[in-house]
């Protein structure tokens, strides 16, 4: 995988720029769902992020906004879970 394919920067509300790596994304129910990591490398370990989508379909940037609802990541863990199965990816909570 080309990480750089699949980077995305967030800009955080300090001005500060933050690079993460999207492993996985899915829709559920209108809303669309990154699961990212901020280990550039695949042999790195390193976290793993939920984000939701929440730009409009107008908007030519997107408003990427982290998941912190306890049932909503459970959810969304199944979900990934699922969909990485096979893949060479380890995810834990």
């Amino acid at each position: 995988m080309n990480n750089e394919e699949k980077k995305i920067t967030l800009t955080t509300e300090e001005g500060d720029r933050v690079d993460f790596y999207v492993l996985e994304e899915t829709r559920i129910n209108s809303m669309n769902y990154l699961l990212v990591t901020d280990a550039a490398d695949e042999d790195e370990e390193g976290e793993c992020y939920i984000l939701k989508d929440l730009s409009k379909q107008d908007e030519s940037e997107a408003l990427y906004e982290f998941v912190e609802d306890d049932n909503e990541i459970d959810y969304l863990f199944k979900i990934f879970s699922e969909l990485l199965d096979g893949a060479d990816v380890d995810i834990e909570k």
